[in-house]
């Protein structure tokens, strides 16, 4: 985007761009709450069904850094323009999906579009904003995942309730025809001049290492953290690890600078997605499970519940890249996340049953920590290389907030099934079985529970999952703390507040005017 083009210009791309950053998150919360409803029109096992969310996860984290590659050799504007295209096609599919298989195929598929349009329509903004302009414009993009990350859940209660689960896949078909008309004829082309090929290699090494280490992650809790397959799993995705880093470190134009890793700042700007994935994703995707399954309420009061814990997004993440103006990121994000880790604690006290008020100060609270760091994540992973690698730094950054996400859900939902196993093999007489109990109870399924292991009472069942649903939450607050400390620690040599709105010389070119 050149200095002559029209003011308006500029801002109509960014619309499209965060219209996009909604409509890609959404896409990642929603379904989830839809899984009853697809399961009782599709069928499908509670492990099969728990692939129309993690098929997505699993191919937008494993395409999305060769996306973001492959955007800086052709073009960021072409790869936003074609991801977006084959997500709403892809979307409308899902309207049609004949049966649970092809429903995960087309998730599957839709993920790899996803990420083909965050690369290239992310990495275009460094293009056409600077300075400050360009943190505002990266803040209000890191709202705009916020927003569909946490409004996810009340348009899907909404949806499923007035028209049946296919309307939330409708919506994504709406959206990306509102952006390829309003958006994509305003961008202009851009490109790394010196790429010259793809990092074929470097691709299929760090895809199958993300595709294996998920795998693990997810088989783990499922099958034992010592069995074969989840340990040969986890050593193949170490092996390949270790051959991405030979094959980046050979290869003339890598797909990933490793140099950057030197960079404490950029260090910094990697711990930053796992903070809020501890604090703000995981809540997001574990509270309405318990508020369906054990409050006993309905999708739509369930996804209105996660409101105050959403409603901050709006606002402050914007405000939280204002804020850089007088105060250090490496602040800014130290005190979200100490705020994220008390309100957690907080949480952590509300038993089962408790009244609806019990629920609000906590998520809002966390809602309010969570997103001082949410709005400065991308423009502190971008500012810290040259602007012709935009897409690469994108996309490795998409790479880490998504791995993350995962990553997080991994962990902690073997917090909470450790934790129930216990609670159960404590609390039950005799030899209950304890992996399908805790999977049942893990999923909120009391009824499935009780038909497992007749003759308990309703409040044995909600005092074990209490219990645990308490030592996952503790561990949420850990996790947070320590990214919080992580990201301070290594952000905090910035040379003034203002280091996040002015890119280094040394490092962005363009900008030694500002």
């Amino acid at each position: 985007m050149t200095q002559t083009e029209p003011h308006s210009g500029k801002w109509l791309v960014l619309a499209a761009v965060c219209l996009a950053g909604i409509m890609m998150p959404l896409s990642f919360t929603a379904p989830g709450i839809a899984i009853p409803a697809i399961s009782r029109d599709l069928g499908g096992s509670a492990l099969a069904l728990a692939w129309v969310v993690n098929g997505f996860i699993l191919a937008f984290g494993s395409a999305v850094m060769a996306a973001g590659a492959l955007a800086d050799r052709f073009g960021r504007k072409r790869m936003f323009r074609n991801g977006i295209a084959a997500f709403g096609l892809l979307s409308l599919a899902q309207v049609f999906a004949p049966d649970l298989p092809s429903l995960i195929a087309l998730r599957a598929l839709q993920g790899v579009a996803a990420a083909t349009a965050m690369a290239g329509g992310s990495a275009s903004l460094a293009h056409a904003f600077d300075g400050k302009a360009r943190t505002q414009a990266y803040s209000l993009l890191g709202t705009s995942f916020g927003v569909g990350l946490a409004f996810g859940p009340v348009w899907a209660g909404f949806l499923i309730e007035q028209f049946g689960w296919r309307a939330i896949f409708a919506t994504s078909v709406l959206i990306s025809v509102v952006v390829l008309a309003v958006g994509v004829p305003r961008m202009h082309e851009s490109r790394d001049p010196g790429a010259k090929g793809v990092d074929v290699w470097g691709t299929v090494t760090f895809t199958g290492m993300l595709l294996l280490l998920t795998l693990g992650i997810m088989e783990g809790p499922q099958i034992g953290w010592t069995s074969p397959l989840v340990i040969g799993l986890l050593l193949g995705a170490l092996a390949l690890l270790a051959a991405f880093i030979q094959v980046e470190r050979t290869h003339p134009r890598s797909m990933l600078d490793l140099s950057l890793f030197r960079n404490r700042r950029f260090l910094g700007a990697q711990a930053l997605p796992f903070g809020t994935a501890f604090s703000f994703v995981v809540p997001l995707i574990i509270l309405p499970i318990r508020f369906i399954g054990i409050e006993g309420y309905d999708p739509v009061r369930a996804g209105t519940m996660m409101i105050p814990l959403s409603a901050p997004m709006l606002v402050v993440p914007f405000l939280g890249a204002l804020l850089t103006r007088w105060v250090s990121a490496a602040a800014l994000c130290l005190t979200g996340f100490a705020i994220s880790a008390l309100a957690l604690l907080w949480l952590a006290l509300v038993p089962p049953g408790a009244p609806t008020g019990d629920f609000i100060w906590p998520l809002l609270l966390t809602g309010i920590g969570a997103g001082l760091p949410w709005g400065l994540m991308d423009d502190l992973a971008i500012s810290v290389v040259p602007r012709e690698r935009a897409g690469m730094a994108t996309g490795f950054f998409a790479t880490v907030r998504v791995a993350g996400e995962s990553l997080s859900l991994a962990i902690v939902g073997a917090v909470l099934v450790g934790a129930l196993q216990a609670g159960l093999a404590t609390q039950l007489h005799g030899q209950p079985p304890l992996v399908p109990l805790a999977n049942a109870l893990a999923a909120a399924d009391l009824p499935q529970a009780q038909a497992l292991w007749p003759g308990v009472a309703h409040a044995q069942w909600l005092a074990i999952y209490g219990q645990a649903f308490q030592v996952m939450t503790l561990a949420l607050a850990a996790m947070t703390a320590l990214f919080g400390a992580v990201a301070y620690l290594t952000l905090r040599r910035a040379h003034a507040p203002q280091a996040l709105a002015m890119p280094q010389p040394a490092v962005a070119q363009g900008n030694a005017g500002e």
